[in-house]
């Protein structure tokens, strides 16, 4: 049995995936296997992903479209392997990404979920690495998910290995959400186990700005329910500003597209003194204020420069 089992969703990512599967292919640490899951893609990704001869990688496919928790989940019930590491199809890991997860696992008995730190590569190739006031030097088990992650993410799939009992426990990827699917398990997840981290960036995490729902409005896509969780954890002031927060990211989304009555709704959840300031003002916003600063943030972003509302 391998130590760990690699899921990789794929769904149109022609330009990205031989790369990604290269990546683990690279490895230091070898013991793997690696599941790649065809979400039923309509470009060359499938055919591009099977060149890939070896004998540590096994293809899977669903004959339908059913979006990106089916294709974890898919890879989640194969998995042979204890340990569950995923890695979207348009990101990579640097060779030692397994060895320092692995590092980890040994380190920190007392935790089941596993993250890096990354490195974002912008749609002009410049990299920016963010640092997170988690109170971590070089390793250590992170003291607080919810409240530490009111900011950037400090970790995102991709640098998540999860111990499969933690699926069997909590439960798998909503499949009826199709946007934050990873919040959703998060919430789940992090209410219950400790995480052990790593603030080494051994993750490149692929940020194409032309392809960003959250630059578009949400539409139809289904977001978690922040309502059912806040009754389920009640009395959990950390996760409640957690849930706040996530509301304030996804209201600004529905602002942006229009969608006003979803806007107010998530807005109306919202206990105004989990915001800092900043926040505050851009949810009371007017639709033109925040396309302006949107279109702002897209310029600074050409230039390498990453801002957001979450400092402050």
């Amino acid at each position: 049995m391998p130590r760990f089992s690699v899921v990789i969703p794929l769904y149109n990512k022609e330009n990205y995936v031989l790369d990604t599967l290269q990546s683990v292919l690279n490895q230091t640490f070898q013991d793997y296997e690696v599941i790649v899951v065809n979400d039923y893609s309509t470009d060359t990704s499938w055919k591009r992903a099977k060149t890939v001869r070896d004998s540590q990688v096994r293809f899977l496919e669903h004959d339908k479209n059913k979006g990106l928790s089916a294709s974890r989940n898919t890879g989640i019930k194969a998995a042979k392997a204890d340990y569950v590491a995923f890695l979207d199809a348009d990101d990579t890991w640097k060779p030692t990404f397994l060895e320092t997860i692995d590092q980890l696992i040994t380190s920190y008995p007392e935790a089941s979920l596993f993250a890096s730190k990354y490195e974002v590569v912008l749609s002009n190739g410049k990299v920016i690495v963010h640092d997170f006031p988690l109170g971590i030097k070089d390793h250590g088990l992170v003291n607080n998910f919810f409240a530490s992650n009111l900011n950037q993410n400090f970790y995102y799939p991709s640098c998540l290995c999860v111990d499969k009992k933690v699926f069997e426990d909590v439960g798998y990827y909503n499949e009826a959400i199709r946007f934050s699917e990873d919040v959703d398990f998060n919430i789940r997840a992090h209410a219950v186990y400790r995480m052990a981290y790593s603030n080494q960036p051994l993750v490149r995490y692929t940020f194409d700005s032309e392809n960003q729902i959250t630059q578009k409005g949400l539409g139809d896509k289904v977001i978690p329910d922040y309502d059912h969780y806040e009754k389920q954890f009640k009395g959990r002031e950390d996760i409640k500003k957690y849930l706040d927060f996530q509301r304030y990211v996804k209201a600004k989304m529905y602002k942006l597209g229009g969608d006003t009555a979803n806007y107010r709704k998530l807005a109306k959840g919202i206990n105004l003194q989990n915001l800092n300031w900043k926040q505050r003002w851009l949810l009371k916003s007017p639709y033109f204020l925040m396309r302006l600063v949107t279109w702002g943030k897209l310029k600074l972003q050409d230039l390498g420069i990453l801002v957001n509302s979450y400092g402050g």
